[in-house]
């Protein structure tokens, strides 16, 4: 099944021809309405005109979060307030929040790229979706909120936290797909056993699962433990929301973008260098319909690859392998590069383990110091003393890190339940360093 036929099957030819036209619009529409973009291009320059084609774009600059920091709140926008029907903000964790907002038309697009991406998933207006993505200023609640809207399914707008309501409502409505962040999956799981509830036993099918970067090994975890297909949705306040790419289905490999939406670039996070497809770096995206809050090259920062193959699901679009970190959250240990996926990938294949952990960066003098803390299972205690039980465990997983990414840890097995849990993004990483 395909929601939208005739855009998510074009020919490349004709997808490129109409990338294109919308690119030469919304290059236009920035200039002359954004000062950010009058003044980038200008210092840049570089002319609208300039786009005679698609391969046009990298000369230029790009839109970086400092950009939109900058201009916080409303400087970036292309379309006057009386045009916005909607607002979202970023958590603003790391400095200002970034603002973005939206038009009619802009709330319609993001309701048919989120109906999409659920008929990729394989659902129908027959299901009910249980949406445990936070509503308010951020973008995931809503987004998939309008996009079942848009499909006819029924929804549950239970929104983060509060588990265990959570898990009787999974009991007493039965949803047949769930929304919400990998690691949160994992959370209602394990409450859900220590409710004495079989979790494998509900109606739930499919899970999509997003907001954060996770482990393929992380996937088999989530369906072992909820007997459904875990399938991977990718996107980000600022181009739009939840949407903007989606694996089908049918191969779950990879996510389709909404190419006829948006144009995904690759690029050398450190030399801004463009990448041919295929090569793993930084997705830059450029949105070439959004009226109210158009980016032209966005660093996303995060680090992933293009996959120029069809697909067989018949879906023409580029897809995009799952994200493995950022270019920004990217841990230097001693020199070494390390995403906290790589780590997870390692903990996930060590039995015993829960998969709840921490990862704790320090410096001792001039020494980078790497400590992951890992939950162990009850069952590890069964057979032997629990001393020796855990010392050897540590000592493997320590190896384990070692060989796998080259960088030396120390690793703290801690008691179950031990480690806070997240309701929403999970929080995997305390850098303490003063960098």
């Amino acid at each position: 099944m395909i929601y939208n036929e005739e855009f998510e099957t074009l020919p490349r030819e004709a997808l490129e021809a109409l990338q294109l036209k919308r690119l030469k619009q919304v290059v236009q529409r920035v200039y002359h309405t954004v000062g950010f973009y009058r003044k980038a291009f200008d210092a840049a320059g570089v002319q609208p005109d300039d786009i005679k084609s698609l391969g046009d774009l990298k000369k230029f600059p790009f839109t970086t979060k400092q950009d939109l920091r900058d201009n916080y709140p409303f400087g970036m926008f292309a379309a006057p307030m009386s045009s916005i029907v909607r607002l979202h903000a970023s958590s603003g964790t790391t400095g200002r929040s970034t603002v973005v907002g939206y038009t009619k038309r802009d709330i319609d697009t993001w309701s048919e790229l989120m109906a999409r991406c659920f008929v990729a998933a394989g659902l129908t207006k027959n299901d009910m979706i249980h949406n445990a993505y936070g509503y308010g200023l951020f973008t995931g609640g809503l987004g998939a909120h309008y996009g079942a809207e848009k499909l006819g399914a029924s929804v549950i707008p239970i929104s983060g936290g509060n588990t265990k309501r959570q898990i009787m409502i999974l009991q007493d409505f039965g949803p047949t797909a769930i929304c919400c962040t990998p690691s949160y999956a994992l959370n209602l799981a394990e409450q859900g056993k220590a409710m004495g509830v079989d979790m494998k036993s509900l109606k739930l099918r499919i899970g999509i699962f997003g907001a954060e970067p996770w482990s393929e090994a992380m996937r088999t975890e989530i369906e072992a433990l909820l007997g459904l297909k875990a399938l991977n949705i990718y996107g980000l306040s600022e181009i739009m929301g939840p949407g903007v790419a989606m694996e089908c289905i049918e191969e779950r490999h990879g996510m389709h973008i909404g190419e006829d939406h948006f144009l995904v670039e690759t690029i050398d996070p450190a030399t801004g260098e463009a990448l041919p497809p295929g090569s793993e770096g930084e997705l830059v995206f450029t949105t070439i319909t959004k009226e109210a809050f158009p980016l032209i090259r966005y660093r996303t920062r995060d680090i992933s690859r293009l996959i120029p193959e069809p697909c067989r699901c018949g879906r023409t679009h580029y897809r995009m392998d799952r994200v493995m970190g950022r270019s920004d959250d990217m841990l230097i240990i001693r020199g070494v590069n390390v995403f906290p996926s790589q780590i997870e990938a390692v903990l996930v294949g060590v039995e015993g383990l829960e998969p709840h952990y921490q990862i704790i960066v320090d410096r001792i003098g001039n020494l980078d110091t790497l400590e992951v803390q890992v939950e162990v299972s009850e069952k590890l205690f069964e057979n032997g003393d629990e001393v020796k039980v855990l010392q050897n465990k540590e000592r493997q997983i320590v190896k384990d890190i070692k060989d796998y990414l080259g960088v030396s840890a120390k690793v703290k097995l801690v008691e179950p339940r031990s480690l806070q849990r997240s309701e929403g993004k999970a929080t995997r990483v305390q850098d303490k360093r003063k960098l």
